[in-house]
């Protein structure tokens, strides 16, 4: 267990099995905890790591008096999983109740007010999960994919016919028990990659910047059998059965999940906050957007799920 220089937290590197596999999970846990505070499980986006500023998020909320616990899905990042960079989207959904199982299952947390917090195609994860049934006292939805049909349409014609294309021959690969076949999840417009709007690769790279990342640190790939399938998939269809408050926060220039889609989702939800900011996709994640985004998500967490004073016990 460690103790960032100046933090109001300490940090352990634990695991929880899902399906068989292990996932890799860092916790954080306030130094000046209260009794039984709640817990936010946290994970990332379209294949991604949580190293890539999930951390950053993590160590806000643990300054705020709650346990994190941030986790990488299997075939991703610290977790295992074969084969590598498979995105399936109902593997993931169990990565999301193994963890939320394992978020529940530490010592002196309250098991009864855990939130779930997703961005980008998790945001679509936790708004699936919360509509069907898992219990949860809150959600936090940045900037989620919504409707697979609304992604397809944002994608450029070509490019997403680059992509189905991919996305055949892999599948065609899995059915004869050959490795996958890789595709980028993002490039340049003009390139073979799930997401090739003007602003995705300058995005991904000042995440990794500001992660101290390079692009040798994870592979920025995905097996390209999901280009067939993200079009079917759409959370917001389980919105209006979500029961917990939900936060959704959307960037108004959001070129990946466009911001009249999101809104729309957002309307389903029985009670949901919505902060929308100028910006795009990616910058939520660094500053100058960074430091409003994640205290609007610490003041709705602070609203809703409140850590409770210890003389409550």
């Amino acid at each position: 267990m460690t103790e960032p220089f100046g933090a109001t937290f300490t940090t352990s590197d634990e695991w929880f099995d899902s399906g068989g596999t292990r996932c890799a999970a860092r916790v954080y846990r306030p130094t000046t905890a209260d009794h039984e505070p709640p817990v936010v499980v946290m994970a990332h986006g379209f294949g991604s790591p949580r190293a890539l500023r999930l951390y950053a998020y993590a160590e806000r909320f643990a300054a705020a008096g709650y346990v994190v616990v941030v986790f990488d899905y299997r075939g991703f990042g610290e977790s295992g999983g074969e084969p590598r960079q498979l995105l399936d989207i109902g593997m993931q959904h169990e990565d999301w109740r193994a963890a939320l199982r394992f978020a529940r299952s530490l010592d002196g947390v309250d098991r009864d007010r855990v939130v779930a917090w997703g961005t980008s195609f998790a945001g679509g994860h936790v708004i699936t999960i919360a509509g069907r049934g898992e219990p949860l006292a809150a959600v936090i939805a940045q900037v989620p994919h919504v409707s697979g049909p609304a992604a397809v349409r944002s994608a450029e014609p070509r490019a997403a016919l680059r992509a189905a294309a991919a996305g055949v021959r892999d599948a065609v690969a899995a059915r004869l028990g050959r490795e996958p076949v890789l595709i980028d999840s993002v490039g340049p417009p003009g390139h073979t990659a799930m997401m090739t709007s003007p602003d995705a690769r300058p995005g991904m790279l000042t995440l990794l910047r500001e992660s101290g990342l390079t692009e040798d640190d994870y592979p920025a790939t995905v097996a390209a059998r999901i280009a067939l399938k993200i079009g079917f998939y759409s959370p917001r269809r389980w919105a209006g059965n979500i029961e917990c408050p939900v936060l959704v926060q959307i960037v108004a220039q959001d070129t990946i999940t466009p911001r009249r889609v999101a809104e729309s989702a957002a309307a389903r939800i029985p009670n949901s906050t919505v902060r929308i900011y100028d910006g795009g996709h990616f910058d939520p994640y660094v500053e100058p957007l960074f430091s409003t985004v994640v205290a609007d998500q610490v003041e709705f967490l602070h609203r809703h799920v409140p850590p409770k004073p210890s003389n409550d016990a």
